[in-house]
């Protein structure tokens, strides 16, 4: 039997916090960006509108046990919780994995990804340059107090192993200075702690940084090709184009879904520890307006195509690391979801399992 391991990158900005509440004003959570989208040309799909799991809140049990359940129903192995922590011990969003780990409940396979940027510039909502959160890196103590800080996730029976290691993915992780000794300072603590030790994870989008993250001592590389097709897929003249719209005019790139497909996979996902990543759609305009990027006409039969090409690469590998990354389970003002919507119902969703059945 083959068996695709789909791991679904998870946003949990659904709740209010009081710093939200200070940059954005009171109540602001990701649907505020979602529900002001406004369509910005013919046909452009906005507002995104979600249906079966309504305008949720991840303060409540109940919306992440609904989640879990549609997420495990449709083949996918677990979530990807997104954690933030930005030295020192200042952390944000994480009540909702916090009750996750500390309830017991949903009983669904997680792993957690650093997402270890700062909170600035447009693609935060900023219109400036300034900085919202800075990620700070302070040196090996703060590096095992954060270590200890997860340790309870780590050891829990949900989390998600790699050869019997704990996943781990970093989202930046050439902003880490001297990454390998923040890789070997958590090695040993794992070990100390009884675990064999970290699947460490690289997040890149350039696939030429590979070699030299495995280099510096990442177990394996998630690549996303989301905008390969802007480096390789147009014509010189077009890059100079999409520059000057950018740049003067504050205008996106809207290149159509069917012509970046191509693009989302290449020949190193191959590779034994490079994981690909799949992309049902991607529309940044709820947080940046027209500055944003963004996939025009994307649809669950062109998602199909996706998967089919990215599972046929990954079948062929030892059953752990048969390892896809879906990008992603819930972020919404992305537009790079598969909860379902009003639009697509589950689709989407549905054409997930079918791909995965194939193969089983």
């Amino acid at each position: 039997m083959q068996k695709i391991r789909v791991i679904a990158l998870y946003l949990p900005q659904f709740h209010p916090i009081p710093e939200n509440d200070l940059w954005w004003g009171k109540g602001f959570t990701e649907w505020t960006n979602v529900g002001k989208a406004k369509p910005l040309f013919r046909g452009h799909y906005q507002p995104r509108v979600p249906a079966d799991l309504g305008y949720y809140d991840l303060r409540l049990p109940e919306a992440r046990q609904a989640q879990a359940d549609l997420a495990q129903e449709y083949g996918i192995e677990g979530f990807c919780y997104w954690h933030y922590w930005f030295g020192n011990g200042k952390r944000l969003l994480e009540r909702p994995f916090n009750e996750v780990l500390a309830s017991g409940k949903p009983d669904f396979p997680f792993c957690l990804g650093w997402a270890n940027h700062s909170w600035s510039g447009i693609y935060a909502g900023v219109k400036s340059k300034d900085v919202l959160i800075e990620q700070t890196y302070n040196g090996v103590q703060d590096y095992e107090r954060h270590f200890y800080d997860i340790l309870p996730a780590l050891q829990d029976n949900r989390y998600i192993l790699v050869a019997g290691k704990p996943f781990f993915l970093i989202f930046d992780p050439l902003n880490i200075p001297h990454p390998k000794i923040f890789i070997d300072c958590w090695q040993k603590l794992a070990i100390k702690n009884g675990l064999p030790g970290i699947h460490f994870v690289a997040h890149t989008y350039h696939s030429d940084q590979i070699q030299s993250l495995l280099e510096k001592g990442f177990d394996a590389v998630n690549v996303v090709r989301l905008f390969d097709y802007q480096k390789v897929g147009i014509s010189f003249l077009q890059k100079v184009i999409n520059k000057i719209k950018r740049e003067y005019f504050k205008v996106g790139f809207y290149p159509e879904y069917k012509d970046v497909l191509q693009y989302f996979s290449g020949k190193e996902d191959f590779e034994l520890n490079v994981y690909p990543t799949i992309v049902p759609d991607w529309d940044h305009s709820p947080r940046t307006g027209k500055y944003g990027a963004i996939l025009k006409n994307a649809s669950p039969e062109l998602f199909g195509k996706q998967l089919e090409k990215t599972f046929n690469i990954v079948k062929a590998k030892p059953e752990q690391q048969r390892i896809v990354i879906l990008k992603s389970w819930n972020e919404w003002a992305e537009g790079n979801y598969i909860e379902p919507d009003l639009k697509f119902g589950r689709q989407y969703l549905e054409t997930l399992k079918r791909e995965i059945e194939k193969l089983t």
